[in-house]
This record gives structure tokens, sequence and C-alpha cells, in this order.
């Protein structure tokens, strides 16, 4: 049986923080929905020394492709619906692991 790795990248301009502990409130709030509505492992992936750029990778394993594809353009939506700052990068990869 294959079982199939998902990966979803966001990378999102943060407008009018004024310290990382400003990024950090956004970050983990989204990360926390990404969790709850999704169970899947979030991380913030890269920028944490930047105060107006947060870059977030969003892992699901699944051994159904149609369905992890679609879990994660969900999670891409529900991002995009509950964080207010521009998502200015978004990128699903798929692998197989045998």
């Amino acid at each position: 049986m294959t079982i199939f790795i998902g990966i979803l990248r966001l990378e999102f301009r943060l407008h009018g923080n004024e310290s990382l502990k400003d990024k950090r409130r956004v970050a983990l709030s989204l990360k926390q929905k990404v969790r709850n509505k999704f169970n899947a492992s979030v991380a913030e992936t890269g920028s944490e020394d930047s105060m107006d750029y947060l870059a977030l990778s969003i892992v699901s394993v699944c051994n159904d492709k149609k369905y992890l594809e679609s879990r994660l353009a969900k999670c891409l939506n529900m991002a995009q619906a509950a964080c207010d700052e521009e998502l200015v990068y978004d990128d699903i990869e798929i692998m197989a692991a045998d």
C-alpha cells in the first residue's frame, strides 16, 4: 500500500507588526486553527527573525492521494479566510512513500 505525504507551504506578508511578539500571535493563531480543524502538523519554516514575513509548512499523511489533495486545499482556503494578513505564496506538494 502506498502512503502519500502532503506539504502545504504558506508565506504571508505581515503589515503593521511592531514586534516579533505580534508575529508570534499571528503564527500561533493560524497553527492552532490548522491543528484543531485538520489534525495536521504545522511549523514555522524560515524567517523566524523577520517581523513582516511569516512562512508556515503544514504536513499531512494519508493513503488516498485525492483525499489528501482536497484536505490540503481546504486547509489553504481556511488559512486565507482566517488570517487578515496578505498571502503572497502557497504551494501544495504530494509525495508517495512506499
